[in-house]
């Protein structure tokens, strides 16, 4: 039932990467950086001088030095030693007992070891968003992207991608900066998130999304209200005609996850420094007129 010792093996580049079916792309104002379970007990399992170990290790530093630059949130999971059964549950019976109440297993790596600044949760299920708050900390926030890296791929990262999916965040695994049980297994791990849930990245091309200039919150525009409110008739589908009431519940009128995200990035090309999450919290026009005031995006 425990893990299996890893066989050494080359880690995935570029030319590796699966066409992803989304076009996301990082922003630092948008992102939480998250590395996963990075503890000695699972490093322990790979040779540690040998591939996949040196890229993982260096590509996690540079992510996370230039996250730290940007002023992007870090996350870490760590799970803890000596479980209890009955918060270990069903995990038992796939990898046996876990960890033992012991540093050498539970520290996190020295290598991408966390600072005062960063957060550690309390790791309990494969999932990162399962019985800890991350969910609300990226709402806090006002954050909706996710920056995934660490191990394994296919079971802790790839689950953290796909609850994400289902949590309206953008995730995006970074194939160069996470490593699995095998090659085979780390392909499937960023074939399916390129696929199904998430945009699958290596660490070089995160790194040019980070470094591009975001376009300023604070150009001028001459974006009104009523053309906001154009704008969503045109993604409801419906005519302008009908109205629209300033207090309405545009979610009740057919305003879903997808049309809200096409509308956010139709106003961040106006100049707003907004996300899905600000619109979702109230989505009616009133609402979002004055959030868009905030952000000097109408005239």
């Amino acid at each position: 039932m425990a893990i299996p010792a890893i066989t050494p093996y080359a880690m995935p580049v570029e030319s590796d990467l699966p066409k992803n079916k989304a076009a996301w792309k990082a922003e630092p104002k948008r992102s939480v950086l998250l590395i996963h379970d990075m503890q000695q007990y699972f490093i322990d399992f790979y040779k540690k001088g040998d591939s996949p170990i040196p890229e993982l290790l260096k590509n996690i530093t540079t992510i996370k030095n230039r996250c730290m630059e940007l002023g992007i949130p870090v996350v870490y999971t760590a799970q803890p030693g000596e479980q209890n059964p009955k918060d270990r549950a069903l995990l038992t019976d796939f990898w046996g007992p876990g960890l033992d109440n012991n540093p050498n297993q539970t520290n996190i790596v020295s290598e991408v070891a966390p600072t005062d600044d960063d957060i550690v949760l309390t790791k309990w299920r494969y999932s990162a968003f399962k019985r800890t708050n991350l969910l609300e900390l990226m709402k806090e926030q006002g954050r909706d992207q996710l920056i995934i890296c660490g191990v394994y791929a296919h079971i802790g990262c790839l689950l953290t991608a796909s609850e994400a999916f289902m949590q309206d965040i953008e995730s995006f695994l970074v194939a160069d900066a996470v490593a699995d049980f095998s090659l085979e297994e780390h392909k499937m791990a960023i074939k399916y998130a390129a696929e199904r849930c998430a945009f699958t990245i290596s660490t070089i091309q995160l790194l040019d999304q980070l470094e591009t200039p975001e376009q300023s919150s604070s150009e001028e525009t001459n974006l009104t209200l009523e053309e906001v409110r154009m704008l969503i008739f045109e993604l409801l589908g419906e005519d302008p005609s009908e109205g629209l009431e300033d207090h309405e519940d545009l979610i009740d009128r057919g305003m879903d996850s997808i049309r809200m995200m096409s509308l956010v990035e139709m106003l961040r090309e106006k100049g707003a420094d907004i996300n899905f999450m600000q619109l979702a919290e109230k989505p009616t026009i009133a609402a979002w007129g004055n959030l868009l005031s905030s952000k000097k995006v109408l005239a």
